[in-house]
């Protein structure tokens, strides 16, 4: 695997979870995936996960003053940009405002870096919701790492977060999947199928999705309603909003088709046994339509991408997993292929950008 002309850099996470532990197994399991990639934080967080995961062979762990130097580095070995002075102190799937700021306050080191051309792009590991609230001013702000990195993104860019729109795409090897509303109350989700909110997504995965795959993507756009609405029976909103979405859409060239019934489309979008599916993509609606149907084939795979960023940002599609947390028995695997994606957009030059 080619080197980078920029590192990647990786956000540890909450420390109280799986975080550290799946990124000290992604760099003993796949040295080549993991290579000119650098954790930020305190070492010692680190040095503890790389205990906790029982490696088969010696993992150093080496600190480096500036990002370029993890270019340099020879594999198996993790690098530790330090970007605190004061160790952390936590228990391990315990909830704590501590561990909140030090994950998100490397959220925000990483968004910077990224903004200023110092890294190629961003792994987040998984932070924890509720020790983001706990944290207080400004973390408690946002809901998660896309909201947090869209207002961070935004200012830099001298906008308003919501002139910054940005899309949450969930993949792993069998489907794709990107919504229009992410972390909201469903009744606020619902509100949210609007038809410029859906021509928007549409935009972001036709840009993406085309990058990526190097070439025009075919994308199913799913239904609110039961059986796509029946024709207004079961509701007014793919009569009202997400057919002239659509056929917006393709007024400026994107292959969209819809709305298709939402207990149907995923099936026909995914590939497998060897074959394509009918689509490239599938839009949902809202956040656990299209989430569940991707994480019930595979959340060891699943990939989270912020899609509209001005920056490549993936991160493994699961959670802080506290239940399983110092136990040293994480899988990596999602951590893997979100790198693994990182480099793929970084090796198009950026394609998930607006």
């Amino acid at each position: 695997m080619s080197h980078l002309k920029r590192p990647i850099v990786l956000t540890p996470g909450d420390p109280a979870g799986v975080g550290p532990e799946i990124i000290a197994k992604a760099f003993e399991k796949c040295p080549q995936i993991t290579q000119d990639c650098f954790v930020i934080g305190h070492p010692q967080v680190m040095r503890r996960a790389a205990l906790r995961a029982g490696f088969s062979v010696d993992m150093p762990v080496v600190v480096i003053d500036d990002p370029q130097q993890a270019l340099a580095l020879p594999p198996q070995c993790i690098a530790v940009l330090q970007t605190t002075e004061i160790d952390i102190d936590y228990q391990m799937g315990v909830v704590s405002a501590a561990a909140g700021a030090y994950a998100a306050s490397a959220v925000e080191w990483a968004a910077q870096a990224a903004l200023s051309g110092a890294v190629s792009a961003i792994v987040t590991a998984p932070m924890h919701k509720e020790a983001l609230a706990a944290a207080g001013e400004p973390y408690c702000r946002f809901p998660g790492h896309t909201e947090m990195l869209q207002a961070i993104a935004a200012r830099s860019l001298g906008v308003s977060p919501s002139e910054l729109p940005v899309r949450m795409m969930l993949a792993n090897r069998e489907l794709r999947t990107i919504l229009v509303s992410i972390h909201v109350p469903l009744s606020e989700a619902i509100d949210a199928v609007r038809q410029d909110e859906i021509l928007e997504t549409l935009r972001i995965a036709h840009k993406a999705v085309g990058g990526l795959l190097q070439r025009r993507p075919r994308i199913a756009v799913a239904g609110l309603n039961p059986h796509a609405g029946e024709g207004g029976r079961f509701g007014r909103e793919e009569i009202e909003q997400i057919i002239p979405a659509v056929a917006a859409a393709r007024e400026i060239g994107v292959d969209a088709i819809g709305p298709i019934s939402p207990d149907t489309v995923f099936m026909r979008a995914r590939a497998a046994a060897g074959k394509r599916g009918e689509f490239d993509v599938v839009i949902a609606m809202y956040h656990d339509q299209g989430l569940i149907p991707v994480k019930y084939l595979g959340v060891d795979e699943g990939v989270n991408v912020t899609l509209g960023l001005p920056f490549v940002r993936t991160s493994p599609d699961h959670g802080t997993a506290f239940d399983i947390a110092g136990r040293g028995v994480a899988k990596p695997d999602s951590l893997i292929e979100a790198i693994r994606m990182a480099r793929d957009f970084v090796g198009l030059r950026g394609v998930p950008t607006n």
